[in-house]
């Protein structure tokens, strides 16, 4: 950077103001720090007033663009040694709970043991190393079943190995045709239907006869064609006919021509 041409704490309040002009060209941040050390000395901050030390600050953050903060603690860094110097702060690491070559171990025995659960599979580890003295085993002896439920959903676990568990088909009973269960209830009907034969040519008619399971109460209509214009009457006064609450009731297919309403709960 380019300040030569100015020399008094007046020049900078008319640079900070607009009214002259320097150039910037800092080369990296090792440069940064050296202009500012310059800057302070040629300066005098130590014995400026503290109003004038306000303005050099000021000018400092303006041409670096570094924080107030940073800026003030370059300048007690200076104040104290004579020196701005770039300190590389120590940043607080977390100790690796796991190596690659780990995550691989874990991959290849939930292979060989079908991906058991976490405390299953950390017994398995203090057996491998403590028992059979498997070295390889030392690390994961020690860990967590948490963190090793998260390696298991890991980039690196999952690129060793892909478990999917297949479909398990399950039968439901839909539309099953099932003798009623009424647990001495009564309400369950047994329901069958029987023709009556033609006669010179003629049609005879349906019988429909329903029976109670428990009281074998009975109760027949009669039907000119097993059709729902026919069937939905007689089942109504055949309903009726009970002296108690229809919960059911149930034909098998062949004795009932109507299908899909034989049986109903």
């Amino acid at each position: 950077m380019n300040d030569t041409a100015l020399h008094t704490i007046e020049q900078i309040e008319a640079f900070l103001t607009g009214t002259a002009t320097v150039e910037f060209r800092f080369e990296n941040a090792a440069a940064g720090y050296a202009w500012i050390q310059a800057t302070l000395a040629r300066f005098g901050y130590t014995a400026l007033p503290r109003p004038h030390k306000g303005t050099l600050r000021r000018y400092l953050r303006a041409v670096t663009g570094y924080s107030r903060a940073q800026v003030t603690r370059l300048i007690q860094g200076f104040q104290k040694s004579g020196w701005v110097r770039r300190h590389a702060g120590v940043r607080h690491r977390f100790a690796v709970l796991s190596t690659p070559a780990d995550i691989r171990l874990l991959a290849k025995t939930d292979e060989l043991h079908e991906t058991l659960s976490g405390p299953a599979t950390k017994k398995i580890f203090e057996r491998a190393f403590e028992v059979f003295g498997n070295a390889a085993f030392k690390r994961l002896v020690s860990i967590s079943v948490s963190h090793l439920y998260t390696l298991r959903k890991s980039t690196g676990y999952k690129k060793k190995r892909q478990y999917f568990a297949k479909t398990k088909s399950r039968s439901l009973p839909i539309g099953q045709r099932r003798k009623p269960t009424p647990k001495g209830k009564p309400g369950y009907l047994r329901i069958d239907s029987v023709h009556q034969g033609d006669l010179d040519g003629k049609k005879g008619v349906y019988h429909i006869n329903a029976v109670d399971e428990v009281t074998q109460y009975q109760a027949v209509v009669c039907v000119e064609k097993i059709s729902e214009a026919y069937l939905l009457v007689a089942l109504e006064e055949l309903f009726t006919a009970f002296p108690f609450v229809i919960l059911g009731f149930h034909s098998e297919r062949e004795a009932c021509p109507w299908g899909a309403t034989a049986r109903s709960t």
